[in-house]
């Protein structure tokens, strides 16, 4: 049950979306143009990339979301707990490994990285660009969780996650809300 008495039982980030749209529309304006704009990773790998890293951190509502997001962008059910339990074993390409370890690690014990992380990730044949957008997403992550967790949001059970993994797909991160679209087209 959510913190805020205001709120449904089942209420999750777009309630605080559309309550706050000054604040919030360009959070997902910025999300659309991060998780499905231009970038050497595809939609699915940022899908993957990050659940892995709310999922790495203990962000059970933000993973249960962006696993069924991610596999709804065609990434195979069930790799990411596969890659919670041991990216060293998990079905992966050996150039997405690196990139993952990254995430991983930078999501759980953020001051431990070093440019051995950075030069792994390169030496698997990423450039800068999808470092960085590895990082930012997984930064991304880190918000969601402690928006989610500071509400005190419960987490979709899977076959809700997965629906509305649909419409992600389908509409992105920006017109996903007919409240929040409806702000926007009155300012």
């Amino acid at each position: 049950m959510p913190f805020f008495k205001s709120m449904r039982e089942n209420a999750g980030p777009p309630k605080v979306f559309v309550t706050y749209p000054d604040l919030y529309r360009p959070w997902s304006e910025m999300s659309q143009a991060m998780m499905n704009g231009p970038s050497p990773l595809s939609e699915g790998e940022r899908e993957l990339i990050l659940a892995l890293a709310a999922g790495a951190a203990g962000g059970e509502f933000v993973y249960v979301a962006h696993s069924e997001v991610a596999y709804a962008w065609g990434i195979e059910a069930g790799l990411l707990d596969k890659l919670l339990a041991d990216i060293d074993t998990a079905p992966v390409s050996d150039k997405l490994r690196p990139l993952l370890k990254f995430v991983k690690k930078l999501a759980v014990t953020p001051a431990a990285m070093t440019q051995a992380d950075a030069d792994a990730v390169f030496d698997a044949g990423w450039d800068e660009h999808a470092l960085h957008d590895a990082i930012a997403i997984t930064a991304r992550a880190a918000f969601m969780q402690r928006l989610t967790q500071g509400f005190g949001f419960v987490p979709m059970d899977r076959e809700t996650a997965a629906h509305h993994a649909k419409s992600r797909v389908e509409k992105g991160y920006v017109n996903l809300y007919p409240a929040f679209a409806k702000s926007q087209t009155e300012n």
